[in-house]
């Protein structure tokens, strides 16, 4: 009876231990290049957590004036299709923290929110579509575009939707 308990339990600590192997890299820091000419600043980090799937988070700040968004914190879930680890095809699934300026208008046609100007913080929910690029010394390039919807301080507002999009360059390490 001692044998077959120490053979199960060495081979549950062979199995574990096979299972735990990874020889790729599974960190990302990359840098939006379309938000930088745009007038924002992005940057994301990423962490692949297998060879099909990656979590991250980005950082959105603007630099102009004319940009209304006062900032943006959006985690995400990516799942790739490519052949390649981490890369290829993907789709993902985000929420965004985006804190925005509502500013005073007259009630046109178009805008439905009339006061002074105010500050929101809202939390969207949204899916986006993308693909990435990495060369074997851990370059990355990468296009995404997604759109989300804002769920609590929108409604009668031009900030209903929200957009996550760029063309991103960066290093996997």
């Amino acid at each position: 009876m001692k044998k077959i308990i120490a053979i199960a339990c060495l081979s549950l600590f062979a199995f574990g231990y096979s299972q735990d192997k990874t020889d790729f890299p599974k960190n990302e820091i990359k840098g939006n290049a379309l938000m930088l000419v745009a007038g924002a600043f992005e940057v994301t980090y990423e962490r692949i957590l297998n060879e099909e799937s990656g979590v991250g988070i980005s950082l959105f700040v603007p630099y102009d004036n004319e940009i209304d968004t006062k900032f943006s914190l959006t985690p995400y879930y990516r799942f790739y299709f490519g052949k390649k680890t981490a890369a290829g095809f993907f789709a993902e699934g985000f929420g965004m923290i985006d804190s925005y300026t509502q500013e005073a208008s007259d009630g046109d046609f178009f805008t439905t929110y009339v006061g002074p100007e105010k500050n929101i913080t809202d939390f969207a929910l949204g899916f986006g579509l993308g693909g990435k690029w990495i060369t074997r010394k851990g370059f990355v390039f990468e296009i995404n575009a997604g759109i989300g919807r804002n769920l609590f301080n929108s409604n009668g507002t031009d900030h209903e939707f929200v957009g996550r999009g760029g063309i991103t360059l960066g290093y996997r390490f």
